[in-house]
């Protein structure tokens, strides 16, 4: 009996215990109280930024050309155009054959006339290719004043030199480039010489003044025997904006010309330049052809008013013998003499007009296309002897 009681107190006590264990675990789910033992719920977190954006990158140097940004184009300012270049004048040009005066005027300026200054005049003349016979008649020429006491030092003996060369210079008609703009009879200007000598590129330097100056040109590439010729002169037709009329490699030199001029008339242009086969003077049946082409040029409504004789200064008397041939063969009315600069030795130019009284019209002072300048007797001859 007593062994049972005991066995209902242990039960007993032992629910007790395990239910004070559940009252305490559900005490500690719901929090502690006052006594800081439970922890309250935390407050609510307060909202979420977004994170900040990063600045935006300094901007880079703008590349050329500019770029366009959300549709815009951002258009950087135009580069000032670059002023047109001076002239090339004739003392900046002409110091190669100035040099070969060099010694001949130092012993002008040092005040004598001897044997001495006659010999080293002498051979700086003919040294600058100005030829045995023009040379014998500039000196001829200055014996006669110096004998009748119309030049008593080395100085006014250069200066007298300089005024008979400009004499001989002034004296073979005009060196304007002829145009008589004749209304439905465009002007043909046609360019002759040798292989080599610079035709093409003084078509095309020529072009290019004449289309400045508001006249409309065409250009005839004639020279159908050197392949490269017609596609030089398309280069420049290409730079400066105007006509070319060309035919295939061999085909005939003249009927390109007369093709070329029937076009101008049709098309109001004011000027057609025609290029020729660079053809050796020495050869008959070529010199024949440009006999033939000069008559078809003119041809109407064709209005030949120049022949060009293109010359390599250069080459010297050469040169010279080349002027010959061609003014009997084509009536030649001008000289444009290129290379004039560098080592050239430029005395052609009194011999070419002295000889054949054909006038120098154009000059090549560099390789530049604004060097084809006019040819001006003045400059040339202070150049060419160094005088102020």
């Amino acid at each position: 009996m007593i062994g049972t009681i005991i066995v209902i107190v242990i039960v007993v006590a032992v629910l007790a215990l395990a239910a004070g264990t559940i009252a305490a675990t559900r005490s500690r789910r719901r929090g502690r109280g006052a006594t800081g033992t439970t922890t309250l719920p935390a407050p609510p977190s307060p909202p979420q930024r977004p994170p900040p954006k990063p600045p935006p990158a300094a901007p880079s140097a703008p590349s050329a050309p500019a770029t366009v940004v959300e549709a815009q184009p951002v258009v950087a300012p135009a580069a000032p155009e670059a002023p047109p270049a001076a002239p090339p004048s004739y003392r900046s040009r002409l110091g190669g054959v100035r040099g070969l005066f060099s010694g001949a005027v130092s012993v002008l300026r040092s005040g004598r006339i001897d044997a001495a200054t006659w010999e080293s005049l002498e051979e700086a003349l003919i040294r600058a290719d100005v030829g045995v016979g023009t040379t014998n008649a500039l000196l001829d020429e200055l014996r006669a004043k110096v004998d009748a006491k119309e030049i008593s030092g080395g100085t006014d003996l250069l200066e007298a030199l300089g005024t008979s060369i400009r004499q001989l210079l002034g004296h073979v008609g005009s060196r304007s480039l002829r145009f008589d703009a004749r209304e439905g009879a465009p002007d043909v200007w046609l360019f002759v010489g040798v292989n080599g000598v610079g035709k093409t590129t003084t078509i095309g330097k020529l072009a290019r003044r004449q289309s400045a100056s508001g006249r409309s040109v065409l250009l005839a590439a004639g020279d159908t025997f050197r392949a490269a010729a017609a596609d030089q002169l398309a280069m420049w037709a290409e730079r400066t904006d105007t006509e070319i009329v060309r035919g295939a490699e061999g085909a005939d030199p003249s009927a390109i010309v007369f093709d070329a001029v029937q076009r101008a008339a049709a098309r109001g242009n004011d000027l057609v330049l025609a290029d020729t086969a660079g053809r050796l003077h020495t050869k008959v049946n070529l010199v024949e052809e440009l006999k033939k082409i000069r008559r078809v040029a003119g041809r109407d409504p064709g209005n030949v008013t120049e022949v060009l004789l293109v010359l390599d200064a250069t080459t010297g008397q050469n040169g010279l013998a080349q002027a010959r041939q061609f003014a009997d063969a084509v009536d030649v009315t001008g000289i444009v003499l290129t290379k004039l600069d560098g080592t050239a030795k430029g005395g052609i130019v009194i011999a070419v007009e002295r000889e054949l009284f054909v006038p120098v019209k154009l000059v090549g002072l560099g390789e530049g296309p604004d060097d084809l300048v006019d040819f001006d007797p003045d400059q040339f001859v202070d150049a060419l002897l160094g005088l102020d």
